[in-house]
């Protein structure tokens, strides 16, 4: 007997047993599940199961609908009208390239109108939203949206055209990806995880600010030799204590939500830590602070006391910070694919290209276009949200034991 394609649903109060219930009920027939989704919204409960029937569909239905109706809950059993018609989690579309996304909207706030531009840009392109779910209200509203597309490369353009347009970040990936959960992050330091530019600020404690914040903005942008760049900058650094060098280092300040940040993906079993152009001596206050597990800086030289202008060792540049996020890839068995990076410049390109998601963070015209997805909000927390990672983990994360 060939199978039916059957959609059976049961909405109304949630409460303890009913997915159960249900797949009891299912359970009395000869079934195989296709799919499922469930939602829950104020209390209240879709489920969703696509399944395989062979066997009397007027039965199957008598059983869903008892089961309900001793639930106090409605059902609806639907056989599809076309069996071959491609199913959640396998491609479909045109000519075989089709396929499912995960598209997250981020925004602070997220306007209605904004949304509809999102969602008419997808029916546009014959796109179907399968599902859609709240995982954040702060520190910014955050959607993810299953989109079941024809063409999930033009989706993609077209998203990052409407992110454009309505202001709101938006990340698209395929559906098997993110269901592949990623484990190894990997942050920039300056103006990523903490909100200052160190050596900027070492700069203004030596009296050579403006010389270098023109250096570090030209390099930054994209016009300058890192490595070159970084050595003109230390060079002016000649002279400065090692006391004031400390005193810089103390008052560098987290980037607002960098803790909930971290303690969020190590409570998840993330690995996390840091690759930065900048400096060791800023980069072990953190990896101290926040319990990181790598690290990759440069080394600043000091000798009796007193800063050299000069770097010890290679100089971690741009390509340096892809092969570091490589090398600690390879050192803790995770693939390339389930690898996030997260910076701010142009010196972070390499690295997150190299990465599975790259994450620009109120970045720079040079990095923004070469990265997957863009955080254009002031909270480190919000790329969270990027990962499909929701407000629940987020406050679970911060009751836990020894939750810093």
């Amino acid at each position: 007997m060939e199978p039916t394609t059957v959609l059976a649903t049961i909405s109304g109060r949630d409460r303890p047993g009913v997915t159960a219930s249900f797949f009891s009920a299912l359970a009395a027939h000869d079934v195989d599940v296709r799919d499922v989704e469930q939602v829950v919204i104020r209390e209240r409960l879709v489920l969703a199961v696509l399944f395989d029937l062979r066997g009397d569909t007027a039965a199957l239905r008598k059983s869903v609908n008892q089961t309900a109706q001793a639930l106090g809950m409605d059902s609806e059993v639907t056989v599809a009208d076309d069996p071959e018609a491609p199913q959640p989690g396998e491609r479909g579309g045109h000519g075989g390239h089709g396929g499912r996304s995960h598209v997250i909207v981020l925004g602070h706030p997220l306007r209605p109108g904004a949304l509809s531009h999102i969602i008419q840009r997808v029916a546009d392109l014959g796109s179907n939203i399968e599902s859609m779910t709240q995982l954040s209200t702060e520190p910014a509203s955050s959607l993810e949206l299953i989109v079941r597309s024809p063409d999930p490369a033009l989706l993609r353009a077209e998203l990052v055209r409407a992110a454009e347009d309505t202001g709101l970040d938006i990340a698209v990936e395929p559906a098997a990806l993110r269901r592949r959960a990623k484990r190894l992050v990997v942050l920039d330091v300056d103006s990523t995880l903490i909100s200052d530019e160190a050596i900027d600020v070492l700069a203004r404690r030596a009296g050579v600010e403006d010389e270098v914040v023109a250096i570090t903005e030209r390099a930054m942008a994209g016009d300058l030799d890192f490595a070159e760049s970084l050595r003109a900058r230390v060079a002016l650094l000649a002279g400065l204590a090692e006391a004031d060098v400390a005193e810089v280092r103390d008052s560098l300040r987290l980037t607002p939500g960098a803790r909930t940040f971290v303690r969020t993906l190590r409570w998840l079993g993330y690995l996390v830590g840091v690759v930065s152009g900048g400096f060791t001596f800023v980069t072990q206050r953190f990896v101290t602070e926040l319990s990181l597990d790598f690290v990759a800086a440069n080394t600043l030289e000091i000798v009796d006391g007193v800063v050299t202008g000069r770097l010890l060792g290679e100089i971690l540049d741009r390509p340096g910070k892809a092969r570091a996020l490589e090398r600690f890839a390879e050192q803790y068995g995770v693939p390339l694919s389930q690898t996030v990076a997260v910076g701010d410049g142009a010196n972070d390109i390499d690295m997150l290209q190299t990465a599975g998601l790259g994450v620009a963070f109120n970045a720079k015209a040079a990095l923004r276009s070469a990265a997957d997805t863009s955080v254009n909000l002031p909270y480190l927390d919000a790329v969270l949200f990027l990962l499909g990672i929701s407000g629940e983990d987020v406050t679970e994360a911060a009751e836990s034991p020894g939750a810093g």
